[in-house]
This record gives structure tokens, C-alpha cells and sequence, in this order.
């Protein structure tokens, strides 16, 4: 759990990083991705707030050691590499992955990031899920 990041005032943030295994292209993820970002209640790109509260936001970091630079998808993410709250979730899951741009594994570059305790905050207790 972290506090944001931006100009905009809002609430923290739980941050996680997941490992996929799929046959979508990396345009494709992104567009299920997107999908389910708009079932969560995020608006569309448009309506946006740009630094903004959101109930879900979910970045394609990673795809292999594809380097992609469209309008629509960038990969790896462009910043990543400065952000603990997403190098703390990925290297716990990936730690020896190597940036392929940067050359560097995940647990390299989370590590020469600055003390990133101002940003961070006590973990949220475990959410409760009842049975669909």
C-alpha cells in the first residue's frame, strides 16, 4: 500500500504485480486489460483525469524482452524503473528479470532506487472474499 503519486489529492494505492502466460499479443493483452479497467468503473482514456483517482489501474510493465513503441503500447513501461511501488511488487515475483532496454534485473534497479520510505505505507490487511 502506498500513497499516490501526482498533483492530484487522493487516496493510497495497493499496488501488486502479476506473471501471465498467454497467446495474445502484447495489443491484445492490452486491450482485455483496458476491458477490465472500464468493468472496474474507470472511464475511458478521454474522460480521464490525468494523475487521477481510479478504482483499477493495470500497466503491461513487461512482455518477455519485447521492446514495443507504438502510439498505443510502450513497452517495457517507461518508467518503471523509477517507481518503487511498482519495482517492490514486480521483484518480489520476478526479481532476477532483466529490463531488456536497461539491462539490469528487476532486483537491480528496485535496488538503486532512492529510500522510497515516503511512499510507502503499513500493508493493508488481507481483503475478505466470500464465496460467488
Amino acid at each position: 500500500e502506498t500513497n499516490p503519486v501526482g498533483p492530484i489529492p487522493q487516496g493510497r494505492y495497493l499496488n501488486a504485480a502479476a506473471r501471465l502466460e498467454t497467446a495474445l499479443p502484447p495489443i491484445e493483452l492490452l486491450a482485455h486489460l483496458t476491458a477490465i479497467e472500464h468493468a472496474a468503473g474507470r472511464p475511458p482514456h478521454p474522460q480521464r483525469i490525468p494523475w487521477g483517482p481510479r478504482t483499477l489501474d493495470l500497466d503491461l510493465l513487461l512482455y518477455n524482452q519485447q521492446v514495443i513503441t507504438t502510439a498505443e503500447l510502450v513497452i517495457p513501461h517507461p518508467r518503471m524503473h523509477e517507481r518503487w511501488f511498482v519495482l517492490k511488487p514486480l521483484a518480489d515475483i520476478a526479481p532476477h528479470v532483466v529490463h531488456p532496454v536497461l539491462g539490469q534485473t528487476i532486483h537491480d534497479l528496485l535496488r538503486r532506487l532512492p529510500d522510497a520510505a515516503a511512499t510507502r505505507t503499513k500493508p493493508a490487511e488481507p481483503p475478505v472474499l466470500s464465496p460467488a
